[in-house]
């Protein structure tokens, strides 16, 4: 038996990639089940028609181009980071950098409400606060408010502070608040763990405290302790003598390279949790 020979297809629609359809135009072939009726295609929705492996064509807009001269015009705000401690004599945010990547060793010349507020906008900021202080009681309430009940400040007993882990996306605030005598810091500053002593008054070792720290927070003081505060700050003899006349919500704070009084009002919550401003606890 001779065996079967088959024809090859020929394609007679000159695209040389497709044969034509089986019972298309000509062939006198049935209507394929994939292919729309002709009263379907009538009848369907109008707007742009698909392209074969495409879909449909996407917005046509203009692409957003600058020129090379428009690039000048473009600014990026950015001023300091830190804690709004409160406003500055020309009614503009003062802004303290309590957390930084070098050691910072902070003295407070003031009231344990004052320390509070500080220690409440430092977690607003997403850092940790360890309080180490000799009335835990005092610290209890704002240790429980603060953080939305994340444990973001823990109070110690005095000598019963452990080491915090300080890193960048860590950072720690340690608040010391024993006296005006406090004992010897067992945490040292060091790279995102700032140190703030608490003191009420100067004290026999006050002195030494504020020469050695880099950044220094007036309150209200009695003209005599302006005058050491005066003498070892190197402040100016007037900003010195406006210390005795400070309101219970202002503050001056100083360093090495500069001071500047700040106005510090607190929020409605921090008034609700810590009560009014005052210099003595």
């Amino acid at each position: 038996m001779a065996s079967p020979t088959y024809q090859p297809r020929v394609n007679t629609s000159g695209n040389g990639w497709r044969n034509p359809p089986i019972g298309g135009a000509g062939t006198g072939g049935s209507r394929l089940s994939h292919q729309p009726r002709p009263d379907e295609e009538q009848s369907g929705p109008t707007g742009p028609k698909p392209r074969p492996g495409f879909g449909l064509r996407g917005p046509r807009r203009s692409p957003h181009v600058l020129t090379a001269e428009s690039l000048a015009s473009l600014t990026l705000p950015v001023g300091d980071d830190g804690v709004i401690i409160g406003i500055d004599p020309q009614n503009q945010p003062a802004v303290l950098s309590l957390l930084r990547p070098a050691p910072l060793e902070i003295a407070l010349v003031g009231s344990m409400w004052m320390a509070q507020v500080l220690a409440l906008r430092t977690v607003a900021t997403g850092a940790r606060v360890a309080v180490e202080t000799a009335r835990p009681p005092a610290w209890g309430q704002m240790a429980q408010a603060a953080g939305g009940g994340q444990q973001c400040v823990s109070v110690h007993e005095v000598r019963q502070i452990a080491p915090q882990g300080p890193s960048v996306s860590s950072p720690v605030l340690v608040v010391r608040d024993m006296g005006a005598r406090p004992p010897r810091n067992q945490l040292a500053p060091s790279p995102w763990q700032s140190v703030l002593t608490v003191l009420p008054f100067l004290g026999p070792r006050s002195p030494q405290m504020l020469s050695r720290a880099d950044l220094v927070g007036l309150q209200r003081l009695s003209p005599e302790e302006a005058e050491v505060v005066t003498r070892i700050m190197r402040l100016p003899e007037q900003v010195g003598a406006v210390l005795p006349t400070l309101s219970d919500n202002a503050m001056l704070w100083c360093s090495r390279d500069g001071h500047q009084f700040v106005m510090t009002q607190p929020t409605e919550a921090e008034t609700n949790l810590l009560g009014g401003p005052r210099r003595m606890d």
